[in-house]
């Protein structure tokens, strides 16, 4: 099974690299001329019939003189990249290169084409999704109609370049689309020019490695009134920034370990000879718990990526809300992390949420413990599942009965799956919602 797999690998590598090839040397011209190759090839045999084989003869002379021009493009360029701090799936990231060209001549006719690191994946990553897939279609619970890629990272576009006259520098604008969140990384500047016929690229390549950070794609969220109450909160004004209830001075009082130390009144203990802090009123105010479900048997399942960008859209939202925002998620161990009213901001959520991978090992009752230990702090939670099964319904029960407000949102990739888990949930709570992917945008809508 091992020794097919690998050959079914390195087949997959092969095909991949000749595509990728092909697609950054062949102009469309250059592709046409390359179909028809094709098709002359194959009928050209039957020369009783068809007169293709005169076709495929001077078709193929257009190629291999198309082909045998690009040994004679010697340019020589420098490049400077001028990239954006973040970018987001799906939204097209547009960017400066600053090409200078090196050679004692004008240059024209170029095109700037970036190379993108590790386009191709590791055997072990190939062979995690590939049985992910078949596992899932003897399931039924895939969906051949919205399979696609996994490990493309991004539509790369081709940038054309103004002349560049000798010694000069240029200015290119450049985009690609990021297909994938995380960190995306550039390898090298390739500068392109066409043959004479117009059918096939030279290229020179300008290493230019650098990094950019893809975060999630975002929903639009309706205006709606997320569960909780104002709540008192331990250590008031150290969290609460200048918004919640009261903030103001009450009285001073002897230092106590684990007094901030931005609360000494330094007068007063020039005068006592002691430390003195200040104490102010209790801070009460909102403070939700966005829980992100990260247990899934799929690599690179298209629910969790769902999830993914939910979460990040109530990041977004919350952050204008004034209220504090705990994002509580397990992956390699259990996380929490706090932003909102002067501790975070919604953008470092947001970095978060873009290198976040589904947890490999430990169960769903890791998450659970992790909650549950939070839960006495927050003034309502917001659910992010990926299934609604035992554990999770058993889970929703316990935070039910603690009294504490919930937004259950549960993400599944087919309409089959959305039917299955409606007709199983009889005892919910009030505010549960199932979201489709592919109708994500239109589900989130419908929430109130």
């Amino acid at each position: 099974m091992t020794l097919a797999f690998k050959l079914l690998y390195r087949s997959y590598r092969t095909v991949a690299g000749v595509r990728y090839w092909g697609y950054r040397r062949f102009t469309r011209a250059g592709l046409t001329v390359l179909g028809g190759l094709v098709i002359a090839t194959i009928l050209g045999p039957d020369t009783d019939n068809n007169v293709a084989y005169q076709g495929f003869t001077f078709l193929l002379l257009l190629l291999v003189v198309a082909c045998c021009s690009s040994f004679f493009f010697r340019a020589r360029f420098s490049a400077a990249r001028s990239l954006p701090r973040f970018g987001t799936v799906g939204a097209p990231l547009i960017y400066t290169v600053l090409l200078r060209n090196l050679t004692h001549k004008t240059q024209s006719g170029l095109a700037v084409l970036e190379n993108l690191a590790n386009f191709r994946p590791s055997f072990q990553d190939w062979l995690a999704v590939r049985l992910a897939y078949e596992q899932r279609a003897r399931s039924f619970r895939f969906s051949q109609g919205r399979r696609s890629n996994p490990f493309r990272l991004a539509h790369v576009k081709i940038a054309p370049v103004p002349p560049a006259p000798a010694r000069q520098e240029v200015r290119v604008q450049c985009e690609l689309v990021p297909l994938r969140r995380g960190l995306l990384k550039l390898e090298s500047v390739g500068v392109a020019r066409a043959d004479p016929l117009g059918l096939f690229r030279a290229f020179t390549e300008v290493p230019l490695p650098q990094t950019v950070l893809i975060l999630p794609k975002r929903y639009p969220l309706p205006l709606i009134a997320l569960p909780g109450t104002m709540k008192y909160q331990q250590g008031g004004v150290a969290l609460a920034s200048n918004v919640g209830q009261s903030d103001e001075f009450v009285a001073l009082r002897d230092y106590r370990q684990g007094d901030p130390l931005r609360h000494i009144h330094w007068r007063s203990w020039a005068r006592a000879g002691k430390p003195v802090v200040k104490e102010f009123e209790d801070e009460f105010f909102v403070r939700h718990a966005l829980v992100l479900d990260t247990f899934t048997g799929y690599t690179h399942s298209e629910a969790f990526e769902e999830a993914t960008s939910i979460a990040a859209s109530f990041a977004c939202t919350i952050q204008t809300q004034e209220s504090l925002l705990d994002l509580l998620f397990v992956a390699s161990k259990s996380y929490c992390f706090t932003a909102g009213r002067g501790v975070a901001h919604g953008e470092q959520l947001l970095e978060i949420l873009a290198s976040v991978r589904p947890a490999r090992e430990g169960s769903f009752q890791t998450l659970e413990r992790l909650v549950l230990n939070h839960i006495s702090k927050v003034s309502g939670c917001i659910f992010v599942l990926l299934a609604w099964d035992e554990p999770r319904r058993e889970f929703v029960k316990k935070v039910q009965a603690l009294g504490v407000p919930l937004l259950v949102l549960v993400v599944v990739e087919s309409a089959s799956e959305a039917v299955r888990v409606a007709t199983e949930s009889a005892e919910r709570p009030d505010r549960f919602f199932i979201l489709e992917c592919g109708k994500i945008e239109q589900g989130l809508a419908q929430l109130k």
